[in-house]
């Protein structure tokens, strides 16, 4: 609230500053800028800040103390905490303003002006996000319950509103995303409106395995899980694969799961399936070559 104070009395000192260079008329608006300021409200302004200050301080301990006691209401009484410290600083900062100026023409020019000018700046990125919001919705990139893929984060999107958009990760986390960031960035949406998904899931055998095997095997297995979608084809592709120390083939398991929720658990059901499966027929990963160097004194 002293900030505040702080601001107003120099967006007044400048305002009346610029209005003219002469010296007299900068003094003329100081001696004006000090008549709009009541001076023993100031005093009390101090008490009021610190007052407000105190019960701020004894709600925090007795929130925390409550909340200790009953684990249950936690969350609800820092909710109930938070709208109590909005009250308090809106409250306090009113108080302070009125007992300390003397409240004229110029002094609600001045506030307006200032809120006029805050109001635009904290709403020009709402007004992008609302633009952007209406484009989303009409153009429709992805819908409620797609997965997606966006700036790295992988979830499923809960609610798309005309500001943001809000997506649940695979760790159960909450993201909630501008509406504007749609407009330049690139997104990936693996089902598009659909329950089923699809999943690619990559395994590597040595160059001198039975790849045939290997290839039968995985389609086997995937087409045998709990989870997957026998009305969509499962695909085995085959390919080489090169690293700095190993060569390999590279079998690529393309298979849609019935619900994506079950994404993980799906990827997890193929690959012990055939893992059990290579083990069992005696098909072995790549062999990593290990090179040292010796050095010769």
């Amino acid at each position: 609230m002293s900030k505040l104070l702080l601001t107003l009395t120099l967006l007044t000192l400048s305002s009346m500053a610029f209005a003219s260079e002469d010296p007299n008329a900068h003094l003329e608006n100081l001696t004006q800028i000090t008549s709009l300021i009541r001076w023993s409200g100031v005093i009390f302004s101090v008490i009021v800040l610190l007052a407000a200050w105190l019960l701020l301080r004894f709600v925090g301990k007795v929130v925390d103390g409550v909340s200790s006691q009953f684990v249950q209401y936690r969350m609800m009484l820092q909710k109930l905490q938070s709208f109590f410290q909005f009250f308090i600083y809106m409250t306090a900062g009113i108080v302070v303003f009125m007992m300390s100026f003397r409240i004229n023409e110029q002094i609600l020019t001045l506030i307006g002006g200032t809120l006029a000018v805050s109001i635009g700046f904290a709403m020009k990125d709402l007004a992008a996000s609302f633009i952007a919001g209406l484009t989303v919705m009409i153009d429709r990139p992805f819908q409620v319950g797609d997965r997606v893929t966006f700036e790295g984060h992988y979830g499923d999107i809960v609610t798309i509103g005309l500001r943001s958009v809000r997506m649940r990760t695979l760790t159960d986390d909450i993201i909630t995303i501008p509406n504007n960031k749609f407009l330049s960035e690139v997104t990936m949406s693996g089902n598009y409106g659909e329950l089923d998904m699809q999943c690619v899931i990559p395994f590597y055998v040595g160059m001198d395995q039975d790849i045939n095997l290997a290839r039968d095997l995985i389609q086997e297995a995937a087409s045998s899980s709990r989870y997957i979608h026998l009305p969509k084809p499962v695909v085995v592709l085959v390919s080489q694969s090169m690293a700095e120390n190993y060569l390999a083939i590279k079998l690529t398991c393309k298979a849609y799961v019935v619900d994506t929720i079950y994404e993980k658990l799906f990827e997890t059901d193929i690959t012990l399936r055939v893992m059990k499966e290579f083990k069992k027929h005696g098909i072995n990963p790549p062999e990593i070559a290990v090179r040292s160097k010796i050095n010769n004194d």
